[in-house]
């Protein structure tokens, strides 16, 4: 988005148990003609094995079950059976993500345990930040670590929801596959995945991927293109030196899809609505391109059996022009946050093109494991560098008519370059230290600092009012941890985190503390929790606590907070008292011979509490439900071992759309259902075939309400889509 003044905002009951046995049943597959069957293997989208590192939490190869945190791990052949392509349907697999602006044809926004992830410092690619206001390809992707809660410790100045990192494919001996897929109503994809070793000893890995589609979805007035290529490489030399290197080069072109609002005092109806429609529907109508460039090196060089030095590199550059036909408030009712009772709304012409994103980030740090007495350590002590720059130019956002949701009516364009963007450039320093201390055979201690020095300016892009900002901080995120083993494959745990976030007060008039900087906002989490992991059943579950500062506008005068201030009625951007989310959340998988059955839910209890404005205590904030259940399951069929069958349910309950009026969404439940079904064409040959329809009954639902800048907006569930792959290995 080119500023917060930007009007183009990202976005896409109790279960029955009937809901539940109806998720097991799938369309099948076509036969196999004469080609042997194999056995398919029955996989759970969105399962974390136990057994898993989770390599975004800092303690190096610790298995997940014993970690006294809460991770899912998500391994993109898992998400081919969901037939998820992109990070917002990630929503469906685990309970404690949901929706948080993600519109068709814009990047993604999640939110964890309810609060939404900055795009800018809440994703990692390996390990290193990475800014995610870009759509991100999963096809050189090999998992997607999902780190739920305080984020202190990972990340420095971060949301406090949680972390997501993507992990790359590396080289593998003889990687040779390729996919073909189509999605209702005319999507059409094609990628490949090539990779082998050389050398005498196998010391030179290569791999390749590449992908291109065709962007045809039920939506109107949304088609579009995708590709992406990426090439990663290493070299294992003498001494036990590796060297890894990758490079990815991605690019989308696809209108965008505004969400619906309010009309006048009253929720619409979904089922009034068609989810295919698309305001954005000017004949002058612009595409969103985004493009995105990124590559990185990493060294490690073991410095002993016990110890190694990692570097380990990365550059980004997004280049992305950002149009769109724009609704936004009713001016004959001079209410900006809906749209007006007869459903006609206020239409933009928006535009900020060429604007440029670019992200450094170096980190060198120490692994490894040590001994002190009779205490064994597992540490990670390193110094992270970041370096981040926004470039953007002045953008047309310009009133051009009034349209409507019933009817289309062609207004003439206004491109002139109206408005104006701020740029924006911050470096950072970070110590990192983590240590898991082991003080029994059953007792682990677990502790981690980072101190960050940050320093951020902004500087507005009118030549004669530049409004600069600058500010310099020093921020120290701690966490502590503590777990017991309480047998084979289980443990209890308690921890307790802080996170950080920093900002400033825009450089406009109507503020009394104008392009002042802000004390951080620190937020704290407190988590208590169990894991157990066996050959059959993986289960855990979790109780959490976090408490996030809030800033408000306040009146200078009288230090009443506002929606709104001025020039003339100053206000003061403070603290005015937090958001507190606590919740409970559980995660169970069990396996048992031809059935693979797992399940997620999160009971959240969100207010906002201590606010100086007694209207916004104790309301549930907007946009997040109060209960989310996800559930998949698979089913090897006995009679043919070749065909899985897969079911997926996803329910989320009611969210509000306003602040501080009680208006709230109904809560809805989605039933999708799909088939694998494996062959052997021959040695080392199968070609595995998923076909698939998302939204069963074809449910009509608001799927999420968000509340941003001002402006309730309303996005539908997609309708029922079918969808159908073939994924060759040779």
């Amino acid at each position: 988005m080119a500023s917060i003044q930007s009007p183009h905002h990202r976005k896409r009951g109790a279960l029955h148990p009937l809901a539940l046995a109806a998720a097991t049943l799938c369309a099948l597959a076509s036969g196999a003609g004469h080609a042997q069957e194999e056995p398919a293997r029955i996989t759970i989208s969105g399962r974390a094995s136990a057994a898993q590192a989770v390599g975004v939490s800092g303690f190096g190869d610790v298995p997940l079950w014993r970690l006294p945190i809460s991770a899912t791990v998500i391994r993109t052949d898992q998400l081919a059976d969901a037939a998820i392509t992109g990070l917002g349907d990630l929503t469906r697999l685990d309970a404690g993500a949901t929706d948080a602006y993600n519109a068709p044809g814009y990047w993604n926004q999640l939110a964890v345990r309810g609060f939404t992830l900055d795009n800018r410092f809440n994703y990692r690619r390996d390990g290193l930040p990475i800014n995610a206001e870009t759509v991100i390809g999963l096809d050189n992707k090999q998992a997607l670590e999902l780190l739920k809660g305080a984020s202190g410790l990972q990340a420095g100045t971060s949301a406090p929801g949680g972390l997501l990192n993507l992990t790359v494919k590396r080289p593998k001996v003889a990687q040779r596959s390729a996919m073909l897929g189509w999605q209702q109503d005319g999507t059409l994809g094609a990628a490949i995945d090539i990779g082998d070793r050389a050398g005498a000893q196998g010391e030179l890995g290569w791999r390749i991927n590449a992908s291109a589609s065709r962007l045809d979805p039920s939506t109107h007035n949304a088609q579009g293109h995708r590709w992406l290529w990426a090439a990663a490489g290493d070299l294992r030399l003498s001494g036990g030196t590796l060297i890894e290197a990758e490079l990815e080069l991605s690019r989308q072109s696809q209108p965008s899809t505004p969400g619906f609002s309010l009309l006048g005092d009253r929720l619409p109806s979904a089922d009034s609505i068609d989810p295919r429609l698309n305001l954005n529907r000017q004949p002058w109508s612009l595409p969103v391109v985004m493009d995105g460039r990124i590559g990185s090196v990493r060294i490690s060089q073991p410095l002993s059996a016990d110890v190694q030095l990692v570097a380990h590199g990365m550059r980004q550059r997004l280049d992305s022009d950002d149009r769109i036909a724009f609704p936004f408030g009713c001016s004959a009712a001079e209410d900006y946050s809906r749209y007006c009772a007869d459903g006609s709304f206020d239409l933009y012409d928006f535009r900020s093109e060429n604007e440029r994103r670019t992200s450094d980030a170096f980190d060198l740090s120490l692994q490894g494991r040590a001994a002190t007495g009779s205490l064994q350590h597992q540490f990670n002590l390193g110094l992270l560098f970041t370096r981040y720059a926004t470039r953007l130019g002045r953008q047309a956002y310009n009133w051009v008519g009034v349209g409507s949701i019933y009817q289309d009516e062609a207004l003439d364009p206004d491109p002139s370059l109206t408005d104006d963007s701020t740029n924006r450039r911050e470096r950072t320093v970070e110590l990192h230290l983590q240590d898991s201390l082991t003080l029994s055979d059953t007792l682990t201690a677990w502790a981690g600092l980072r101190h960050s020095r940050l320093h951020r300016e902004s500087r507005y892009t009118h030549p004669d009012d530049p409004r600069p900002t600058a500010y310099a901080q020093s921020l120290s995120t701690p966490w502590l941890g503590l777990s017991r083993q309480l047998g084979t494959g289980s443990s209890a745990y308690l921890s307790w985190g802080q996170g950080m976030e920093s900002e400033v007060v825009p450089n406009r008039a109507r503020y009394a503390n104008a392009g002042q900087a802000l004390p951080a906002l620190k937020s704290r989490q407190l988590e208590a929790g169990y894991k157990s992991s066996s050959r059959s059943l993986d289960w855990r579950v979790a109780a959490f606590d976090i408490r996030r500062p809030v800033w408000s506008d306040l009146l200078a005068a009288t230090g009443v907070p506002v929606d709104g201030c001025s020039s003339s009625a100053p206000c003061r951007r403070a603290a005015d008292g937090a958001a507190r989310h606590q919740g409970l959340e559980a995660e169970a998988e069990w396996r048992s011979g031809p059935w693979a059955l797992r399940g997620s839910a999160m009971a959240l209890h969100a207010r906002r509490e201590g606010s100086a404005d007694s209207q916004a205590n104790g309301k549930q904030p907007t946009n997040v439900p109060a209960l989310s259940l996800k559930a998949q399951a698979a089913w090897q069929v006995p009679a043919l071992p070749a065909l899985a069958l897969l079911g997926f349910i996803t329910h989320e309950g009611r969210r509000q759309v306003l602040p501080k009026e009680q208006i709230a969404t109904p809560g809805w439940t989605r039933i999708d259902l799909g088939a694998r079904y494996s062959q052997r064409l021959g040695a080392g040959t199968s070609l595995v075939w998923r076909a698939g329809v998302d939204n069963l009954a074809n449910r009509r639902a608001w799927k999420e309400a968000p509340f941003q800048y001002g402006h309730a907006y309303l996005y539908p569930l997609a309708p029922r889509t079918f969808h159908a792959s073939a994924h060759l290995n040779f």
